[in-house]
């Protein structure tokens, strides 16, 4: 199994070892992102399947100082500000799929998939990522606020840093997960 790295890979990983490198990203270079990778995580994000295919989310590329200075008001840890580019992910409220029987909306779960998306297309071109969910969300709205869009997690995305702490991947196991019935 290969170390997903700072390094771009020379041969691509297959699912299981692309899932298995992917980890929590809490420390970046500070070189840029490429166009180029840019084009091809925004690519596998709009390949996300959603509920009745409405894709109800939206992207903010954070990627200007007056933007990158206004998120890290909205998360204010030192690891987060060494991102060099940061992902707004925003869901539809109003045009997200909703199941009739419980008036369940799946926004949050169409948007889920495509953020991982979004966290494995960058893993598969040797990136990091970081779910960040924990941060303030008035400041969130009032600094980026997009009418008829909620604002669910904030992704840094960047090189990884050699230095970059990787706790590992502590699961439960199959049998805990798993029932046949």
């Amino acid at each position: 199994m290969r170390k997903l790295s700072n390094i771009k890979k020379t041969k691509p990983m297959n699912f299981k070892e692309l899932a298995t490198a992917r980890f929590s990203v809490r420390k970046f270079t500070d070189e840029a992102v490429s166009q180029a990778d840019l084009d091809a995580i925004m690519t596998c994000v709009q390949l996300a399947p959603s509920a009745c295919n409405r894709q109800p989310w939206k992207f903010l590329l954070l990627a200007s100082d007056e933007a990158k200075e206004k998120i890290r008001q909205c998360y204010d840890r030192p690891w987060f500000a060494s991102a060099p580019i940061y992902v707004l992910c925003m869901k539809d409220t109003a045009n997200a799929w909703v199941r009739p029987d419980d008036g369940k909306s799946h926004g949050d779960i169409d948007l889920g998939i495509a953020v991982e998306h979004l966290a494995l297309a960058a893993a598969d071109r040797g990136l990091g990522t970081c779910w960040v969910c924990n941060y303030d969300v008035e400041a969130v709205k009032r600094l980026f606020p997009v009418e008829g869009f909620e604002a669910v997690a904030i992704i840094p995305l960047g090189h990884i840093a050699e230095d970059c702490p990787n706790p590992g991947k502590k699961r439960k196991g199959l049998d805990e997960i798993w029932q046949k019935l």
